[in-house]
Parts: C-alpha cells; sequence; structure tokens
C-alpha cells in the first residue's frame, strides 16, 4: 500500500470486523485520529503490528470524569492518532505493550501519573514513581496542586523488585543513580558471572521535573520556553516540535525564512552534539587524542552559535510562529566559514580513527543490536539507523525546509558500537551540506540586510484545538502533543524524546558484552536522562 492510501485501507479492514473506529484529521497532511472504543484497545495493537505499524509514542489526559488515552502509531510517514476513553471511577485499558515492546514504559508512566491499570501488561512495576508521592495520589490528575504534596523527607526508594538472578559465580553490581562527573542520574543494575554481563536494567525518574504538569495554563510563548528545556542538549529539537504542535492548532503557517532558519539551528544541533558524542565514544576506550580533538572542533561550532545567535546551545531562538533572529551576510559568511573549517579538520582527523586498531578492536562487534530487537523496541536516530531501521523524519514525513531540498540518509547494518560510531559522522557530513543548501537559498534573490518576515502573526487556538509536532532531532524522531485550553493557554502538552524509546535497547545491547565494555556501550547509545524523566 502507498503512502496515500494505506490508512483508508487498513481503516476498511478494521471496520469490516466491527471495530467501528470514528476517523478524523488533525491539522497537517500526516495525520489521522481515530476514536476507538476501549475494549479493542490492545486488539488494534495486534491488526497494526501485522500491518507494519511501528508504535511511537502513548500518552493520557484527565478529562472531568474520563481519561483520553492516546497512542501514536507511523508507517511510510503517515501518522495514526489513536485514541479512547476510560471511565475515571475504575480507569482500566488492556495493555498494547503485550504486542509492542516500545510501549512497555510509557505505559508505566501513564499507571503511574494517572492511575490507570493497564490490564495484563507484562511488566506493571511502578516506573516514574520513586517515593516521591502517597501511594493513591496521581501527579497528573487535574485536581492534584502543581506544587505536589511533599514530605519534608523523600523516604529512599530501597525497594524496589530489581530482576534477580541465581547460580554459582553469579553476582550484582550497582552502578548510580550518581555517578562520577556531572552526568544526570540513572541507576543500573547488573547481573554477571566474572566479567560477562547476564543482564542489565534501567532505573530512571530520578530527575523528574514536572514538565507535563506545569506545561498547564501556560502562554504559548511561555510553552515554547519550556519545551527548550525538556533535554538542554536538545533544546531546538523540542522547541521546534512544540511550536509546529501550537501552529498546527493555531492554523498558521510559519514564514519560509523563518523555516529556512530553523533547518540551519537544527543540523546545527546535530552537528554540535555528534562532535560531543564521537569525542565521548573514544574516549570511554582510552582514545584521548580524538576525544580532545572532537571537543575542540564542538567548542569551536558552540563559540559561533553564541556569536550569531546569543547562546551557545540555541536556546529561545525558535518562537511560536517562526523564529526570534534573523541571519545577515555576515552571519551566513561566518556559518560557512565554519563548514568548511569542520569538512577539512574531520578529512584530516577521520583517517586517524578509522586506521587505529586498538580503536577497532573496541568498537566493532561490540554493543550488537540486532535489527528485530532494534525494530521491536521501534529504536531511533542514529540507535535504530545503526541497526537498519531506515527512517528519518526530515525525508519521510518531509516538513519545510526539509521537504525543498535532497539529502542522503545515513544508514548502517553492523549493529555495533563502530555503526553508531559512523552513522553519527555520517549525519555530520549530511548536515553541513544542509546547512549550505538552507542559507543559498535564504540568499537565493533576497538582500539578507533588508528586513525579512521572521514570525507569523499568531491566531488565539479555540478551545480544546489540538495538533502534533513530529520533528527529526539530533537523537532521532521528537513528537510534542498539544491540546488549548480557552483564552490561548495550554490545557495539555506531552513531549516524547526519543530516548524514551531508545532506553530499553541499552538493555539489549550490552548483553553478553564484558562489564568493562559498558561505558563505551552506554555512550553509543547516549539516551537523555532529562528526556526521559519529564
Amino acid at each position: 500500500m502507498s503512502s496515500l492510501n494505506w490508512t483508508t485501507d487498513f481503516l476498511n479492514q478494521l471496520n469490516s470486523t466491527e471495530f467501528s473506529i470514528v476517523p478524523a484529521f488533525l491539522p497537517g497532511d500526516k495525520t489521522a485520529l481515530w476514536q476507538i472504543e476501549s475494549t479493542r484497545w490492545q486488539q488494534f495493537s495486534q491488526y497494526a503490528i501485522e500491518q507494519k505499524l511501528r508504535w511511537a509514542a502513548g500518552w493520557a489526559e484527565h478529562a472531568e470524569t474520563v481519561f483520553i488515552v492516546n497512542a501514536c502509531f507511523e508507517k511510510e510517514g503517515i501518522y495514526v492518532l489513536l485514541r479512547t476513553r476510560v471511565n475515571a471511577g475504575k480507569p482500566e485499558l488492556p495493555s498494547q505493550a503485550t504486542v509492542y515492546p516500545a510501549a512497555n514504559r510509557s505505559e508505566r508512566h501513564t499507571q503511574d501519573m494517572f492511575g490507570i491499570n493497564f490490564t495484563g501488561h507484562p511488566d506493571n512495576r511502578r516506573w516514574t514513581r520513586h517515593q516521591a508521592w502517597p501511594q493513591h495520589s496521581y501527579p497528573l490528575r487535574k485536581n492534584y496542586p502543581v506544587q505536589g504534596e511533599p514530605p519534608a523527607i523523600t523516604p529512599p526508594d530501597m525497594d524496589y523488585p530489581f530482576v534477580k538472578s541465581y547460580g554459582e559465580g553469579v553476582y550484582e553490581i550497582p552502578v548510580g543513580p550518581v555517578h562520577a562527573g556531572i552526568i544526570e542520574p540513572g541507576h543500573f543494575r547488573f547481573q554477571a558471572v566474572g566479567e560477562l554481563i547476564l543482564n542489565l536494567e534501567e532505573r530512571l525518574g530520578y530527575v523528574h521535573k514536572g514538565i507535563e504538569k506545569i506545561a498547564e495554563g501556560r502562554t504559548p510563548e511561555s510553552l515554547a520556553r519550556l519545551a527548550g528545556r525538556v533535554s538542554g542538549d536538545t533544546t531546538v529539537g523540542h522547541c521546534w516540535a512544540a511550536c509546529m504542535a501550537m501552529e498546527q492548532a493555531a492554523g498558521i503557517e510559519i514564514p519560509p525564512r523563518a523555516a529556512l532558519i530553523r533547518g540551519i539551528l537544527a543540523e546545527g544541533e546535530r552537528i554540535a552534539n555528534h562532535l560531543g558524542d564521537m569525542g565521548a565514544i573514544c574516549n570511554d576506550v582510552a582514545f584521548i587524542f580524538a576525544q580532545m580533538q572532537f571537543s575542540r572542533l564542538r567548542e569551536l561550532w558552540l563559540r559561533t552559535n553564541a556569536t550569531i545567535f546569543g547562546h551557545r546551545l540555541l536556546m529561545d531562538t525558535i518562537v511560536p510562529g517562526g523564529v526570534a533572529c534573523d541571519l545577515s551576510e555576515a552571519s551566513c559568511a561566518l556559518i560557512k566559514q565554519d563548514v568548511v573549517r569542520l569538512r577539512k579538520e574531520l578529512s584530516e582527523l577521520m583517517p586517524a580513527i578509522d586506521l587505529n586498531s586498538s580503536l577497532e578492536d573496541r568498537l566493532y562487534t561490540a554493543g550488537y543490536l540486532s535489527p528485530e530487537i532494534a525494530e521491536a523496541f521501534g529504536t531511533l536516530g542514529y540507535v535504530g539507523l545503526s541497526s537498519g531501521q531506515d527512517f528519518d523524519v526530515r525525508r519521510d514525513a518531509a516538513y519545510p525546509p526539509y521537504d525543498q531540498v535532497t539529502f542522503k540518509v545515513a544508514l548502517e547494518d553492523q549493529c555495533d558500537i563502530a555503526s553508531r560510531f559512523w552513522v553519527r559522522y555520517k549525519q555530520i557530513n549530511a548536515a553541513l551540506k544542509l546547512i549550505e543548501q538552507f542559507i543559498a537559498q535564504l540568499k537565493d534573490g533576497v538582500n539578507l540586510n533588508e528586513s525579512q518576515t521572521l514570525q507569523a502573526e499568531w491566531q488565539t487556538p479555540q478551545a480544546d484545538s489540538e495538533g502534533l509536532g513530529i520533528v527529526e532531532g539530533w537523537r532521532g524522531e521528537i513528537t510534542a502533543y498539544i491540546r488549548f485550553d480557552a483564552g490561548n493557554k495550554i490545557a495539555r502538552y506531552y513531549p516524547r524524546d526519543p530516548s524514551i524509546l531508545n532506553w530499553p535497547a541499552l538493555e539489549k545491547l550490552t548483553l553478553n558484552n564484558i562489564v568493562p565494555d559498558f561505558p563505551v556501550c552506554n555512550k553509543s547509545l547516549n539516551g537523555s536522562y532529562s528526556g526521559n524523566d519529564l
């Protein structure tokens, strides 16, 4: 089925089996909204996986006497937002995690935050709830105060039921949640024999920020600022997705010039983070020379960000309706100069890395993530691309300015740490070319010194207007759902960082590696703790 008709064909197939789905369309031309009875929730997922739909996101919302539960699926660049309603008196819903492993932690988060019981869930242990809330308090219900009801001292979370391993020579290694260095907290529990890892279990959520709760009641401008702080290394990606969702709900299109500048910002963010990750991967196997060089190149790139945009990490450069900053002739020249310099430096650095046999010994075949597991967990970005998952929102569900350019999506099939390293390098090269194309379009027939429209006039959305913003962040697909309340205020905001789907893959790619290889396995995935711990 082509991307133009598979939703219609699939809908007809489902309704022929008495699903009674009510179809509608969200703003935008690539997202369908299907209303379904709650009793059919899990059954739908069985049909969806047979038709090769990818499970992309899930979230809920409290609306008076009911909970609205959503799950987002994707195929061929078309998204289906599946929705059902659950009675708040006894909130139960059949689990989709029995069919889609990718839905596991999302459903556990919804269970913890709303009190919805996903029946038949393969692992219904608490996930987001450590000991910060009383047992029957649910922070995302509308009647729960934004400041919470914190005890004087939050009890330590000492009784989480980690999986146990038994047998002669089996032992446990607890790592974290507090780590050496400045990374955010996360706990990793290993079972091993000798140096061989038998099992790894993650425990995240230590930096829960209350993003979803404090988003309620905000203006679009305030929500955009909040979105840029979901994950500090992805300020452009999350802010763009949130603004796209709000713009859909408001029925506005951003100016072409603003779209081009957004593209330059997003590709710049991609380059800076990949440079940092490539250096960190080398550092974790003691190749310090490469780490120093990649860090130096990243620093030079970030300094140009600060010079041109006023912020090293590009915070608050994207705003509802467009962008907050323009690019002058001199700024474009400086960016192009950096592009040329980075290409030259990488051309000299990468052969030294490629020919380093000790680096090859540590990266090749280590951290293997099979294509089957990568698909089952819905892995995104460089994690998925390195295991044969050929998907990139910029190409497959193109949005301005990516719908005006062509580029090659990096893809690897060796499925190891080396693949994740080289996909990053290929994405840097593609990003450099995209920046050049966007700058060329900016300059094409336009005097950069003249005032250009950078923001569309905002139109206040009606109450209950909603939008789904989906962009390709540097870690992969970012999803942002927004529903408006009356008075131009936000009723619900849910951001899905790629890390939410990528983190579980770390537990799989670490198996059968040795304990000393865990740091580089972890860095090759580089999930965001903050992006996971909303």
